[in-house]
């Protein structure tokens, strides 16, 4: 199917896998993908898609407004337009242009985890499994047909960084499953049930905080659904300490308020949590590396004075 004539749209690492597979299959005539922008330093580093693109020799496509400035898409005369995380709403004058219309790989089971953020949300809330959408889009967020959808278990020491990747190399598997389907027009379409919709909307700053006053469970989910980006993090003696991996404890301590560290261990700090402990085993402190429990106890000088202290 060489002669299909594909623009895909995607930004970020988890792009790559599809777009590569589809570049190897198809004919990728155009990628579109979010500005340059520069890092911390000043110096401007291509995103992943971006890199790939201009390793592979395909025309790359960077819009701030993709509203705005559609023309290149259209020069592209593409049969079908595939999104995957790309980054801006794509207008319905996009949507109406290709025979085969406009489809997405999404990273949640839709309807549950619309939006931006699905990997982190699944795990943060909780869910037991994910999985990859392949849907219809239309101008509504994440709302159109699904025409495909694979599941994969969260294990309890799934992380962000590896769902993400799990999640990324399905996406890659299902859309190859798919579009010869919807070329074929041999896929059968599937509404959306809006009564099980649930939102996945985009880490905040505020969401990065942690809050000691939640059960246990609840702040291991936390810890490990922003590890190893954006990263927790919590405030103790005035600093601001990144929190990156967690295990849950079994000390119970009710003379002690949520947040405070009740016990050091060989490879850990207990803190007091709603219903019991959870105990840091991965840290960052300001301007410092990252580092295990045990590095960052064995550097306080009066370890005994760590007890009692309050994260909040």
């Amino acid at each position: 199917m060489k002669d299909v004539r594909i623009v895909f749209m995607g930004t970020p690492e988890f792009s790559v896998p599809s777009l590569k597979i589809l570049n190897e299959n198809f004919n990728v005539v155009l990628v579109v993908c979010q500005p340059d922008k520069p890092s911390n330093r000043g110096i401007v580093r291509f995103n992943p898609v971006k890199q790939y693109a201009i390793d592979n020799n395909i025309k790359v496509f960077q819009p701030t407004k993709i509203k705005e400035d559609y023309s290149l898409i259209k020069e592209a005369n593409p049969d079908i337009i595939i999104t995957c995380a790309y980054g801006q709403i794509i207008p319905d004058e996009i949507l109406k242009l290709p025979k085969y219309g406009c489809v997405n790989i999404h990273a949640s089971l839709l309807p549950k985890l619309r939006g931006g953020a699905p990997i982190h949300r699944a795990i943060i809330d909780g869910y037991d499994k994910s999985g990859i959408t392949i849907m219809n889009m239309i101008s509504k967020m994440d709302a159109g047909d699904i025409l495909l959808q694979e599941s994969i278990p969260i294990l309890d020491n799934d992380n962000v960084g590896t769902l993400h990747d799990k999640l990324s190399e399905l996406g890659s598997k299902l859309i190859m499953k798919a579009l010869p389907e919807i070329i074929n027009n041999n896929i059968t379409c599937i509404k959306q049930n809006e009564e099980e919709v649930t939102y996945a909307w985009n880490i905040t700053k505020e969401d990065e905080h942690l809050n000691f006053n939640k059960t246990s469970k609840e702040i291991y989910n936390h810890i490990r659904g922003l590890n190893p980006f954006p990263g927790s993090y919590a405030i103790l003696n005035g600093k601001r300490i990144k929190i990156y991996s967690s295990i849950i404890g079994s000390s119970v301590d009710y003379n002690s308020i949520c947040g405070q560290i009740i016990k050091l261990y060989e490879n850990g700090i207990g803190v007091k949590t709603q219903n019991g402990e959870i105990i840091i085993t991965e840290l960052q402190l300001e301007g410092k590396k990252k580092m295990s429990a045990k590095e960052f106890i064995n550097g306080v000088v009066n370890k005994e004075l760590l007890v009692g202290r309050i994260f909040n």
